[in-house]
């Protein structure tokens, strides 16, 4: 059989593939913090048809003879790059504006207290543990009935609890699911030393109730609004006039972007290749790395960062490559048909 059928066989895998990743693209166009993917591609090995030889006395060198046998993908790489700003006016509807991504987690919390549960954080650094966690920068969050702040998909946000000191946010996640989780209060305009902090040793799901524990003969005061600060520091503006502070939605990093799995439903996942997540310094952290994260935005979302010129552009080379590898294939076949024609 003639090499070249076994070529262009490579030729056209490897441009189906390209073809797959540019309809992927194209396909998540309009996807919130869909990162684009491009593909890039090598020869395989070379038949050695004669050695190279060094120059002698007598005749010169000569180089060696090689025959490429195809191609092969070599690899698929993301573009990372923050997407435009897509303005909802939403409250609950977050954008990462810079490098950082928003961390997300499931497991049991019914029962329990944000002091008994959450993954630690050491030296900046999250660890595997108390609940599984994802990433995501898809900041589209939702409240359910308890006031459990959660992705699309029911992941629960995970985040710090605030401290002044002397009060801690404890958030108290109730069993009962048409019930509100319970919030102490903690004065976001303490006149305390450093004012309010926070609680830096771990992460904890959050939670946005529709009202505060005071405690003592006030008990529970409703919350009227609520906001997000560029840190993701959360504050309240509660029915007494008083404000409380909630919490600060988490955000972490990696050494290496690319080292990524991706998971669907816009979540990603460590992996051996992309370094452990690299947690951002709560409010108030003595050793603050917030210079290296993004800001966070309320009421917008990052949209897409596919280029569909490019994209569109991909796809006539894809397929163009395929239809010439495909033309290699039906000319070796014709050049087979002649050499069966030889025998009469």
């Amino acid at each position: 059989m003639l090499p070249s059928l076994y070529s262009g066989i490579s030729g056209l895998r490897a441009n189906q593939q390209k073809l797959n990743v540019v309809a992927n693209n194209i396909a998540n166009s309009t996807t919130t913090g869909f990162k684009s993917q491009s593909m890039n591609f090598q020869d395989t090995i070379s038949q050695t048809l004669s050695d190279p030889s060094a120059p002698s006395n007598s005749i010169g060198g000569v180089n060696g003879k090689q025959s490429g046998l195809g191609v092969k993908v070599a690899g698929i790489s993301t573009d990372f790059t923050t997407g435009s700003v897509g303005t909802t006016n939403r409250t609950l509807d977050f954008m990462i504006d810079g490098p950082g991504y928003f961390v997300v987690g499931t497991g049991a919390v019914a029962g329990k207290t944000s002091s008994d549960i959450g993954n630690t954080v050491t030296s900046n650094v999250l660890q595997e543990g108390g609940m599984s966690t994802d990433y995501t920068r898809d900041g589209s969050f939702f409240l359910d009935t308890q006031g459990n702040l959660l992705t699309v998909d029911g992941h629960r946000v995970m985040g710090y609890v605030m401290t002044d000191g002397t009060d801690t946010s404890t958030i108290t996640y109730k069993t009962d699911p048409n019930e509100q989780n319970q919030i102490e209060f903690v004065d976001a305009n303490t006149k305390e030393a450093g004012g309010v902090k926070a609680v830096t040793g771990k992460l904890v799901p959050l939670s946005i109730p529709d009202s505060v524990d005071k405690g003592g003969t006030v008990g529970e005061v409703k919350v009227k609004s609520f906001s997000v600060g560029k840190d993701g520091y959360i504050t309240a503006q509660l029915s007494d006039g008083s404000t409380a502070a909630l919490g600060q939605i988490a955000m972490v990093s990696f050494q290496n972007e690319e080292g990524l799995v991706k998971e669907g439903g816009n979540l990603y996942t460590t992996s051996a290749n992309s370094g452990q997540p690299i947690v951002r310094s709560g409010k108030g952290a003595a050793d603050d790395n917030s210079g290296s994260y993004g800001d966070m935005i309320q009421g917008a979302l990052e949209m897409s960062n596919v280029d569909l010129a490019q994209q569109f552009t991909d796809m006539i080379i894809a397929t163009r490559a395929f239809q010439a590898n495909g033309k290699i294939i039906t000319t070796d076949d014709e050049i087979l048909q002649d050499l069966v024609n030889l025998k009469r």
